[in-house]
Order: structure tokens, then sequence, then C-alpha cells
């Protein structure tokens, strides 16, 4: 009894809601969240963190699956920071002081919340994370126990029949101008189912791990440990409804043997059967991607649709198949090109999912250089602007004499004056006086 799990949930309202709204064009329904957990562990404490004044409708549904509401107050700045912060602590309070809860339930798409969920696991806490294949980070999606999609959660053959009682009651599908007053979409039927291939290369994974432990390959040693090599498989994703029901389409795809009673499958791999690897890589299409936002580069600058920008991809490779990279929707191909900061996404909840250039087109600046290097290139700038000669310059070299012409405008004759001739006449005129007055000097003398 002590291993059964004590499950707490924590609702990032703000970030699913428009997730979902998004990229599934559907409402978001806590109560399938909920009745999903239920199915892994007792559920013993629920809280949903969002401005709540502005989510009148959703208050309902919250108090009538008794989850407590947590009021984020907005900053001035506008920013949803403080609902995550606010999360994060709360979930790590209760980590602290509440020993028998032993697992906890991230219901959010945003990335922000990988350290939490690193530092719940270093407690010893089972994480599971719910949220969307196309708008959850996949990094958040391969950091948890179990992520659960909603995608998985879709019950198709519930709404055929709310359809169905729609049109008994007389009442009318919406119309297209309706669902163009929502946005423009109606809800999103379920993607094609991948191919049981995909799966093989981590079944194969899976039975060696249990056969090099001596393990019984039984049906829940199976799954547990596919979901411990990634946690993001779901059985689901292969059009069916149950583990059990996965494993017989393997056997009747001559894939594996199955031996027991129903209920107590104990799954074997056929020596001769070769596990399939996808037809393409995900990170091989990325370069395709690169090219085609490179080309669109002026569209993308200012955003644009996730549909428009598949149609510009489909233009371009008309053969890309998004199933063959492992992949239901080319929506979870973007989610997997925003981590690799090719993209980057903005659920609208208007216009779906919108697309801008990721930080790979936008490098960083350089850093400023440091005062060493500054002095270092100062240096190298002096010795380039001296080139180095042969010639020794010579020490002493006179100034030559530089002369002043001036020219007068009546004559048009150029006059030179120096320093030298003024002087030479001022010593003639000295001259002159002196032999004056030794003459007159002289006349009485000589009488």
């Amino acid at each position: 009894m002590n291993d059964k799990l004590k499950i707490a949930v924590f609702v990032d309202y703000d970030n699913i809601e428009i997730g979902v709204k998004s990229t599934l064009q559907r409402e978001f329904d806590v109560a399938a969240v909920l009745e999903a957990l239920k199915e892994r562990g007792d559920i013993v404490a629920k809280f949903a963190y969002a401005d709540w004044g502005r989510q009148e409708g959703a208050k309902r549904q919250m108090a009538e699956n008794a989850v407590q509401m947590v009021q984020r107050v907005p900053s001035p700045r506008g920013d949803k920071n403080g609902a995550d912060i606010n999360l994060a602590l709360d979930a790590l309070e209760m980590a602290f002081t509440h020993d028998h809860i032993n697992a906890f339930a991230i219901v959010s798409g945003d990335s922000d919340f990988i350290p939490l969920l690193n530092k719940l696991k270093e407690y010893g806490k089972t994480v599971f994370v719910v949220g969307g294949r196309a708008f959850t980070s996949t990094i958040l999606q391969k950091n948890c126990h179990e992520f659960i999609s909603f995608e998985s959660l879709w019950d198709e053959p519930r709404g055929r029949q709310q359809s169905q009682e729609r049109q008994a009651q007389g009442e009318q599908e919406p119309s297209k101008q309706q669902q163009q007053g929502r946005g423009g979409r109606g809800p999103r039927n379920r993607p094609a189912p991948l191919e049981l291939s995909q799966a093989m290369p981590l079944v194969e994974r899976a039975l060696q791990v249990l056969e090099r432990r001596a393990v019984t390959p039984q049906l829940g040693l199976l799954k547990s440990t596919m979901l411990q090599l990634d946690p993001a498989f779901s059985e689901k994703a292969y059009g069916v409804s149950s583990f059990t029901e996965f494993v017989e389409k393997l056997r009747d795809a001559d894939y594996v043997n199955i031996s027991g009673a129903e209920g107590r499958y104990v799954i074997e791999r056929k020596g001769a059967a070769k596990a399939e690897e996808p037809v393409q890589k995900p990170e091989e299409v990325l370069p395709l991607l690169r090219d085609v936002l490179e080309t669109h580069r002026l569209e993308m600058d200012s955003g644009a649709p996730a549909e428009m920008l598949e149609n510009w991809f489909r233009g371009e490779h008309p053969d890309f198949e998004p199933r063959k990279c492992g992949f239901q929707e080319f929506a979870e191909f973007l989610n997997y090109a925003q981590d690799k900061l090719l993209v980057r996404i903005q659920p609208d909840e208007e216009h779906g999912l919108m697309v801008t250039l990721g930080a790979e087109f936008y490098p960083p600046a350089p850093p400023e250089p440091t005062p060493e290097e500054l002095a270092a290139l100062s240096a190298a700038e002096l010795d380039e602007k001296q080139p180095e000669s042969n010639q020794t310059p010579a020490l002493m070299e006179k100034p030559k004499k530089t002369t002043r012409t001036r020219r007068t405008a009546s004559t048009g004759t150029t006059r030179r004056t120096t320093k030298k001739t003024a002087a030479s006449s001022t010593t003639t005129a000295a001259a002159t006086r002196t032999r004056r007055t030794r003459k007159t000097a002289a006349g009485p003398a000589a009488d």
C-alpha cells in the first residue's frame, strides 16, 4: 500500500488554456485531466493558478471538480512570471512539509518549470506533466516520469455522441461563420495515428533492458520500462485505447510473440524481426525548414500562422510527412524546432500558433573587449601606421629658407622683402653719418 502514488496537482491555467485553444481549438477540460491522473494514483491536492477575475467562465468547472483557485496578482508590467513563481514555491513547500505526497502533476506547457521538475525528482518524487504535444516543450516532455498529452485525452466517440444528441434535439452544428467568430477554426479532429514501426525501436530497447535484468516482460513492466526510456510515449498515438490493445496490434503485425492469458501477457522478442527506424530523423529536416524560413524571412519577421508556414514548407517539399519523423502533426515538428532555437512559437487565441524566427537568426552581439585587449589593439594599430624603412633619416637637416612674395595691385610687379636687405640698408646709413661727424671734427684742427 505504501507504493501507491498520492498526487498533488498544480495547474498553470493561463498557460494551458491558451495552449489548448490555439493548437487543438478546444476548451480546457480539467475533469479529463483529473480522470487521467486518477488512473495513476490518488489525488490528494488540487491547485490552479490564474487571474481569476478575467476567467469567470472557468471558475465553475474548477469549483465542480474541487480545485482550489489561487489568485495570481498581475504585476504593473503585465508579465505572467508571478504565477510560475508562486506555483513553483508552493510545490516545493508541499514537497518539504507533506511527506506522504510522493507524486506531483504539473499541468503546463511552459519550459520554465524544468528546474522545478529536476528538483522534485532529486527529492524522490514522481513527476507527471500534462500538456499538448504541439505547445509543450520537448525538453519538458523528456524530463518527467510520464508525459500525458491532451491529444491522448480526446474522447472522439463522445464528441460524435454529443453531435448526435444535438441533432436529435433539433440543434444545428456551429456554422463556419460562428466558428470564424471564435477565431475561424472549429475543434480539430484526432490526427492520423503513427505507424507501429515507429514504436519498435523503443519496444526493442525495453525488452532488452528487461532481459538483462532477468525479469519476465509482462505488460505492466514493459510499459513502465518504455516510459523510463521515453516519458513522452503514449500508446494512443498509435490508434489504440489501451496498452493491451497496443501489444496485440504488435503481435498481429508480426513484431512480437505473446504468451499467457489476456491480462497476464508475456511479451517476447522475435529473433528474426528487425526494428525499423524512422524513415527520416527530425534533425535531418531542420535544414529544409531553415531554408524555407530564409526564403520567407520578411513575412516571418512579423510572425506567421503555423498553417501558413506549413503550406510554404509543403510547397517546396511536397514529399514531406511528419509521421515519417515520429510526429503526428506539423505543429509537433515546429515545437521540436523551437527547442533547437530555429523558431519561436507563441499561442494566440485568434490566429492559433504564431511562428516567428528563433534565436538562431538573431545571434547575440559580440562581447565588449577588455582593457587589455583594447591596449593590444591600439599597439597593433600604431605598428601599422609606422611602416619600416631601410633608409636612415637625416637628423641634422637644415630647414630651407622661405621667402614671401607680394604682388602690387597697381603695377603687377613683385617685390621681395627680406630681413637681410633691411639690415644692410640700416648699416649703410649709420656709416654715412659717422664719416660726416669725423669730417666736421677735423676741420678746426687743421687750421
